[in-house]
């Protein structure tokens, strides 16, 4: 399908209405959804599918470290390894990486999101400057080359540069590959700024929100004055992952870090609280009814360790969330839904845990991920209808893990036991980026990435 082709046929689709038969989509010149015609007939000049979708928005991702994949799994001679060994393998790596590895390496992870089924991304952008932590000529050089990555690919962006003050919550220097990260408040508001122009110069769709790493990063005055400075775009924040990071905070502050962070700042749908892997009863409630998505890692979660998010409860509470890639070893919606269900199967003992009534857990847990992730990144998609960005995926019913499956036994086939070959198409505002399973310009970007992973491992 070429970009001039504005219409798609699909045999089923799942529109607002649930799933329907032999649906129209008519895409408009934008890229926007201009309407959704179900018992319709496929005409001659339409890209005729099987199976539609609303694609998904990956909410959270450092590109760079899916150059790290296979580098971080042997013990180190300390012995017992974490969350933190890992950061240290992690900052030394980041300081090898110059512009054009990390362009090469966003390139190619954004390919892998779009032919997995993902459509958007919000890009958690902390890498600002060079090793040593002395700034580039241009100050958003490296939000530059994020935003190019994301122009070469089609996918939409979200672009969220994060601000990085200090190494603790005593405000200790930053240190070591931190201070690639580092900015005072009035140097991040114009890297944030030179950001936000990057994202524009993207695509029409494309988004720009701020990011605070976390409450140990940004001391209390500067979260403030990022939530005044910064009102209206996405604010997105890591919190409660790690319990020495939750320890920290209450020496310091008196509170646990979610519970510290919700009653001394107006945390709301515009907020994404990152992790929240370790919430008390109370907190989860309280996220839950503060109407701010929770952005949950499950693959990445696991590879490191965090520990185990308390979906049942908090889903029960009507809580909203998405999924992302966060340090991207495995890029797949499919497959971050599945591990975040079968953790809680792990956990309690029990199966089919996160369903909600008249529903499949697949279908429950690809719903409530659309629209978590759309708020996340301040993005009007998540849904097949008249206004939306046609963010879409088309799934392929002969891949052997859906064969024989409709409705929403087929989100169940997909997630459960298939995984990104089962998508044969996606569109991201309506530009057809993922035709047959691969992306339409996947063997350059690959050829430019395996090049700069060479001479990266090189250097490693």
């Amino acid at each position: 399908m070429s970009e001039a082709m504005k219409s798609v046929f699909a045999r089923k689709a799942l529109t607002p209405n649930g799933w329907e038969n032999d649906v129209l989509v008519r895409i408009d010149a934008e890229g926007r959804i201009a309407s959704i015609v179900p018992k319709s007939e496929a005409g001659s000049d339409v890209y005729v599918v099987d199976a539609l979708l609303p694609a998904q928005a990956n909410l959270h991702s450092h590109t760079f470290q899916r150059a790290m994949a296979g580098l971080s799994e042997a013990r180190s001679p300390a012995g017992r390894d974490s969350f933190w060994t890992w950061r240290e393998i992690m900052y030394r790596f980041l300081d090898i990486l110059d512009p054009e590895d990390i362009e090469a390496i966003a390139a190619f992870a954004f390919v892998e999101m779009l032919e997995s089924g993902y459509s958007s991304v919000a890009e958690f952008h902390y890498v600002h400057h060079q090793p040593g932590g002395q700034p580039y000529a241009q100050l958003g050089e490296l939000s530059d080359r994020v935003a190019a990555a994301a122009s070469a690919t089609g996918i939409g962006l979200t672009l969220l540069p994060v601000a990085y003050a200090q190494g603790g919550v005593d405000g200790r220097a930053l240190a070591g590959g931190q201070l690639r990260f580092g900015n005072d408040f009035d140097r991040y508001v114009k890297l944030a700024q030179a950001a936000e122009k990057a994202a524009k110069s993207v695509n029409p769709d494309a988004g720009f929100g701020v990011a605070p790493h976390s409450i140990r990063a940004v001391n209390e005055r500067d979260l403030k004055a990022l939530e005044q400075q910064f009102r209206g775009t996405p604010f997105h924040i890591h919190i409660a992952e790690q319990i020495p990071e939750i320890e920290e905070v209450q020496a310091a502050y008196g509170q646990r870090s979610m519970s510290w962070l919700l009653d001394h700042l107006p945390v709301n749908e515009r907020w994404c609280l990152i992790h929240s892997t370790h919430m008390t009863p109370e907190e989860t409630q309280r996220v839950a009814a503060s109407s701010a998505v929770v952005g949950l890692c499950p693959i990445t979660e696991a590879n490191l360790g965090d520990g185990i998010f308390n979906g049942v409860n908090y889903l029960a509470s009507g809580g909203l969330f998405g999924t992302g890639s966060d340090s991207n070893i495995r890029i797949s919606p499919s497959e971050e839904l599945r591990q975040l269900e079968y953790s809680q199967r792990l956990r309690d003992v029990s199966r089919v845990t996160l369903t909600a009534e008249g529903k499949s857990c697949g279908r429950t847990l690809y719903d409530t991920a659309l629209a978590g992730g759309a708020q996340a990144l301040g993005r009007n998609s998540g849904s097949l209808a008249p206004g939306k960005w046609a963010d879409m995926i088309a799934l392929d019913i002969e891949n052997a893990a859906l064969l024989g499956l409709a409705g929403d036994r087929l989100l169940d086939g997909w997630i459960f036991a298939g995984d990104r070959q089962a998508v044969s198409d996606v569109w991201s505002a309506g530009r057809h980026v993922v035709h047959e399973g691969r992306h339409r310009d996947r063997t350059a970007i690959f050829k430019t990435y395996k090049a700069r992973l060479a001479s990266i491992l090189e250097r490693v």
